[in-house]
């Protein structure tokens, strides 16, 4: 018998796995923090216009709470080829396996990180962050509705993040 596979989610797969799921747990990880730090060019943006994704962005004394998914068992390796598909479109993700709290313990998920050195990593200050998300348009729809949806379905969960909640707004009063 095989460990199971567990993928950490903290932004769009906390909405839109993409694969069967057996089993769901809040989670938090140590070291990292969910940042719109990643120019897109595909999902949310353009090449031409970027937009901007979440990533984990590693930072010392820094937490994020996501959603542990249990992959149901059997479609393992078709989820792992969906996910590469999905998060490795560009290289930007680095593809980790990263030690996650639970309320049951400690489980080793995949989590896709941002790469520092990768030409889409970008650090930019919220507000033009927000003047971005607001006008960028990819091949998922627009940028904004990316950002709405993760803010809506953290608050579900009970997850507070503060800069989301400040970006939703931001956004909602520029468009």
């Amino acid at each position: 018998m095989h460990a199971p596979l567990w993928v950490f989610g903290y932004g769009s797969l906390i909405w839109d796995p993409g694969f069967p799921v057996a089993e769901r747990r809040i989670a938090t990880l140590a070291g990292w923090h969910r940042s719109f730090c990643m120019r897109s060019i595909h999902h949310r943006g353009t090449v031409e216009e970027p937009g901007l994704v979440l990533a984990l962005d590693e930072a010392e004394g820094a937490s994020c709470t996501g959603v542990a998914f249990r992959v149901e068992p059997g479609h393992e390796a078709a989820t792992l080829f969906a996910l590469r598909e999905r998060e490795l479109i560009s290289s930007a993700y680095l593809e980790r396996t990263l030690p996650v709290a639970t309320d049951a313990g400690q489980i080793e998920a995949l989590a896709y990180v941002i790469d520092p050195d990768h030409a889409q990593y970008c650090q930019l200050d919220r507000e033009e962050q927000a003047r971005i998300i607001a006008q960028a348009v990819g091949g998922r729809g627009p940028n904004r509705d990316y950002l709405w949806s993760t803010t809506a379905h953290l608050a579900e969960l009970g997850i507070a993040d503060p800069d989301l909640d400040w970006l939703a707004s931001r956004v909602r009063d520029l468009v």
